[in-house]
């Protein structure tokens, strides 16, 4: 590709006016998917030309990554982060071999990406293929080092721009020894490179990264969709929420074993995001219920301390899901997140560009909402799935 930049390209209905009037906080959140992580850079460039600035990132593994050099950097600064960032990892020159080996150009991208690593992300730990019963230290107990991924995001990521708190970031782990999920957000504590390198230490490719003297790993191995983080955060506020989803949470009945394998790693990391969002929307109906209910109470029953606890757990905030769900491709195999070929970071940031665009054209926060249903959701397939 040259010099070419993957934020060349046309801004035609995303640019060129005033900024939507989008009520509330506007929350983008980004699962992981590796690879396919070239789709929510392209969802945050069409933000980005309609004037669209999130308040709050929230995101696991790669959307942490992305949200890490979204919200540590002034807005001026963040396309050229973002680009700077996936051409790095871009792999050029690979799709070539489609010309000569029909039909093996994914086998040999998927080949040189685990001999090889990508160099500015992960690189091979030779002493781990060895044996993999051989007893070492935590940030060797893995396949490959994201040593180079430290250096990268310490050059992307302004992390004292970050702690001004200018733009909220939160990234989703897990923590090894309890098992439990954690989420890290800058509101609360100063956050620094480790966080972000804790939510991409994906096992057993990826080592485990130290937190307060606790070992992380990829929040995606609990759960992949940190939306819940969102819809569960207090004080509850009034949001439009950007669901940039990476992997589908429904699709065909597989015919074969690769398409059984395939499939199963949909569902696993499409982590049950639409029960998460049939739960949050039951919950905050009965928050709705109960704050009118209390619009019905007599003054008297009112003023008791008791009454009014109970009467806290009601709220009238609307929380507006935008869900974009990123498109599979006809040359996609079981190892898509590892396509870090230029064409094919390319053609999903560009997927998620116009996906973008076409929604706000939509603009369904528009729309008017139930007054007793605290969540919508609004479903955006991308152009490119098959119809």
């Amino acid at each position: 590709m040259g010099n070419k930049t993957y934020a060349e390209r046309p801004t035609d209905a995303a640019s060129g006016s005033d900024a939507p009037d989008i009520p509330g906080q506007i929350v983008l959140v980004f699962q992981g998917g590796g690879a396919l992580g070239a789709y929510q850079a392209g969802v945050y460039q069409a933000l980005h030309d309609g004037k669209v600035e999130p308040h709050w990132v929230i995101g696991t593994s790669i959307g942490a990554i992305n949200g890490a050099i979204i919200a540590g950097n002034r807005p001026e600064n963040r396309m050229a982060r973002l680009t700077q960032f996936w051409n790095g990892v871009a792999r050029h020159g690979v799709e070539s071999a489609a010309n000569w080996l029909p039909g093996l150009a994914n086998w040999l991208r998927d080949f040189t990406t685990f001999t090889q690593g990508v160099p500015s992300f992960f690189t091979p730990q030779l002493q781990s293929w060895a044996g993999i019963q051989a007893r070492v230290r935590s940030d060797q107990a893995a396949f490959y080092s994201t040593g180079p991924l430290r250096e990268t995001l310490s050059s992307l990521v302004d992390f004292e721009y970050l702690n001004q708190k200018t733009t909220r970031l939160t990234v989703g782990t897990v923590n090894v020894r309890s098992g439990r999920m954690r989420y890290f957000t800058n509101r609360d504590a100063l956050l620094d490179v480790e966080h972000v390198m804790a939510s991409a230490a994906f096992p057993p490719g990826f080592p485990a990264v130290q937190l307060e003297g606790e070992s992380y790993w990829d929040g995606g191995i609990y759960s992949n969709t940190p939306l819940e983080a969102v819809l569960d955060d207090r004080p509850r506020r009034d949001s439009v929420i950007f669901s940039v989803q990476l992997w589908p949470s429904s699709g065909p009945e597989p015919e074969s074993i690769l398409q059984v394998m395939s499939r199963q790693r949909d569902i696993q990391y499409s982590s049950r995001a639409e029960s998460h969002l049939d739960r949050q929307k039951q919950i905050h109906r009965l928050r709705h219920v109960i704050r009118e209910l209390g619009q019905h109470l007599p003054k008297e029953i009112l003023n008791d301390p008791e009454v009014r606890d109970l009467l806290g757990w009601g709220c009238g905030t609307t929380m507006q899901v935008l869900e974009l769900d990123a498109p599979a491709f006809d040359n996609d195999d079981l190892n898509r997140d590892i396509d870090f070929s230029s064409a094919g970071i390319e053609r999903r940031w560009l997927a998620g560009y116009e996906d973008t665009v076409r929604l706000l054209k939509r603009a369904p926060w528009r729309e008017t909402l139930d007054p007793m249903e605290g969540i919508s959701v609004f479903r955006m397939a991308s152009a490119e799935s098959p119809q």
